[in-house]
């Protein structure tokens, strides 16, 4: 059999977009309310023009754990749901031979729903599958540092945020350059409310690297919370010109120019945001359903209500959502 070899880019497109403060409930794999998802993108080769290529793909607690595994077949998309609080780590397998392993993080204190694309180059002509390249720790490390900075997210998987911090630091202090560990102690920072040490960490992370998008997003909704719109207006705008395809990044741009009363510039993006994830970004249609009822738009906030109960069917606020939708739709 022909070994298939491949070039691997995992690219991180949205995190943390739906902000529900709470703890959730249920076992270290399943029950909670968080979903992982994206699309399997397979580029080039005579064999995925004629024959679409099967994939697996395994979502592992960081201990290593199978918690679960589904069958996708070339430009498919994979989907796990009611995955609890934690860090977890995405396998992919081709003919039962592991060719990508990224992690996905849902340590944060907030509800989740994260999208992570892989896509593969195929070269039938390499003789091994080509490393994975991950974007949410692409840095080169000694191998003291990587150990530190698995020790790190371990400690902060456990929610033990000031042993994580406090490692994550010495990190930092040994390396300074340590962009991604910055990013890390900033997340830590804002998990534990220390909203000026979570500035200052993103930052630093973003003077040595300014396009890293996540720090780009993690600072622009940092400020959305302090209330700091301009400032996240700054960030967010840059995070859309360096990832324009960053649903996440159109969201919370259109949100910060809804802070300001600039619902017109905000709309744009919050649309751009449910045109790059439809599913992922419904809470956009909320967000412009209150947007035209404030104006005194109703039919067309009564649109986007039902927009957003096509896709969440069963929301909490669907009564209330239905009553609104009679009273104002037009027939």
């Amino acid at each position: 059999m022909k070994r298939i070899g491949l070039a691997i880019l995992v690219v991180l497109f949205a995190a943390n977009i739906r902000q529900v403060q709470g703890q959730r409930g249920g076992g270290i794999r399943t029950g909670g309310n968080n979903i992982v998802y994206g699309d399997v993108k397979v580029n080039g080769g005579a064999m995925n023009e004629s024959k679409p290529i099967k994939l697996d793909i395994l979502l592992y607690t960081e201990a290593g754990n199978l918690v679960s595994r589904q069958t996708v077949l070339s430009n498919g998309r994979y989907r796990f749901t009611n995955v609890t609080e934690g860090r977890f780590q995405i396998a992919v397998e081709i003919e039962n031979a592991e060719v990508a392993r990224f992690n996905v993080d849902l340590s944060s204190p907030l509800k989740h729903e994260i999208r992570q694309d892989v896509e593969f180059q195929l070269n039938e002509t390499a003789p091994h599958p080509a490393a994975v390249i991950s974007v949410a720790d692409q840095y080169n490390r000694s191998e003291q540092a990587g150990n530190a900075y698995r020790k790190a997210t371990e400690a902060a998987a456990k929610k033990n945020y000031e042993q994580a911090a406090g490692l994550f630091r010495q990190i930092v202090e040994n390396d300074p350059k340590d962009f991604p560990a910055w990013a890390e102690l900033g997340r830590l920072y804002f998990i534990q409310k220390n909203f000026d040490a979570a500035e200052k960490a993103y930052v630093e992370a973003l003077t040595l690297n300014p396009d890293y998008q996540i720090a780009l997003i993690s600072l622009g909704r940092l400020r959305l919370v302090q209330k700091n719109f301009d400032g996240a207006i700054e960030v967010l705008t840059h995070a859309v010109k360096v990832q324009p395809t960053s649903a996440q990044a159109n969201y919370f741009l259109g949100e910060a120019y809804l802070q300001i009363k600039k619902g017109s510039i905000a709309v744009g993006y919050l649309n751009e945001a449910i045109k790059l994830d439809p599913v992922g970004m419904a809470d956009a249609h909320l967000r412009l359903g209150a947007l035209y009822n404030a104006v005194g738009m109703k039919d067309k906030a009564a649109a986007e209500y039902e927009e957003f109960l096509k896709k969440r069917p069963d929301d909490p606020e669907k009564e209330r959502l239905q009553a609104y939708i009679s009273a104002n739709k037009k027939p």
